[in-house]
């Protein structure tokens, strides 16, 4: 029987997971119904399909053989069917019994983002660390994803938003996506990344404790064990202010700045949903280039 080793190692917990994803006849194998006593693949076919020994694979998902070659790597990723995100987060993993990591900076946002923040004038512009912390919004990005926030709470430690939490424990937040589940995965998959390029962090681990179990279907979608990369995405959103609108979230990555990403919302151009992004920056009160925090230092 293939029994499932549980805590081992995040490379061990993230390998069992991807494994039971897979059906057998996703890569060709056959199934034998009832008598499988496991769920997707046995470590036995995924060792086969990967070119390397059962013994092997099995010391990697047990975590007792570490570093593995970036080509076993390769070849585990493309058995498993990884996507680009899971394959370098699988990557990031196997790398981690290494030498303890340098203390990160401070988060902070220096003049150089917050001209860039200027830089889109009136569409939404969010500043996010690497633990989903706001760092600072513009007037058009506090209106659109937390209008019923003080505008100055991203200046202060204390108050600063988290848009982790604001997904799973805020009913404004849970109301603003049409979709929130696939939001909610979106965000959760971030914050596994981030676990895997910031392993043993004191504050991830703590908003990680924190959501699960404050937040149910953070714990079940945490143990699912998906990655999701930073980029483009389009959501539905249904403003209390102004509607439903459709947009783009870019997620931009600021050089030299550690986990530090610029998230600017658009819409297609002359569509009711940038009419409405206009209007909702229009109700925000007069336009300026100076952002909603740009007089408290960070």
């Amino acid at each position: 029987m293939d029994k499932t080793t549980h805590g081992r190692s995040p490379l061990g917990e993230f390998l069992s997971t991807r494994r039971a994803r897979l059906k057998p006849a996703d890569v060709g194998l056959p199934d034998y119904g009832d008598r499988r006593r496991v769920p997707g693949l046995r470590r036995a076919e995924l060792a086969q399909l990967a070119g390397v020994s059962e013994a092997y694979y099995i010391r990697l998902e047990q975590g007792l053989s570490l570093n593995a070659s970036p080509q076993v790597l390769d070849a585990l990723a493309t058995a498993l069917r990884l996507d680009d995100a899971e394959r370098r987060h699988l990557h990031t993993l196997s790398g981690e019994p290494r030498k303890r990591r340098r203390r990160l900076p401070a988060e902070r946002v220096t003049p150089a983002v917050r001209q860039l923040v200027a830089a889109f004038g009136d569409s939404p512009v969010v500043v996010v660390g690497r633990y989903s912390d706001v760092l600072m919004w513009n007037r058009a990005g506090h209106a659109l994803i937390a209008g019923h926030l003080a505008p100055d709470s991203p200046d202060h430690a204390a108050t600063r938003p988290n848009t982790a939490r604001l997904i799973f424990l805020d009913a404004h937040t849970k109301d603003l996506y049409a979709d929130w589940p696939r939001k909610a995965r979106d965000v959760v998959g971030k914050l596994r990344q981030a676990v895997g390029e910031f392993p043993d962090d004191p504050h991830l681990a703590s908003l990680i404790g924190e959501l699960t179990m404050r937040s149910p279907q953070f714990a079940t979608l945490w143990a699912e064990h998906r990655v999701r990369a930073w980029g483009m995405t389009e959501y539905r959103m249904r403003h209390p202010v102004v509607g439903e609108m459709d947009v783009l979230q870019h997620s931009l990555p600021v050089p030299h700045e550690q986990g530090i990403r610029v998230v600017v919302t658009t819409a297609a151009p002359d569509s009711a949903s940038q009419a409405a992004l206009h209007l909702l920056n229009q109700s925000t009160g007069p336009t300026t280039d100076e952002p909603a925090t740009a007089r408290t230092p960070m």
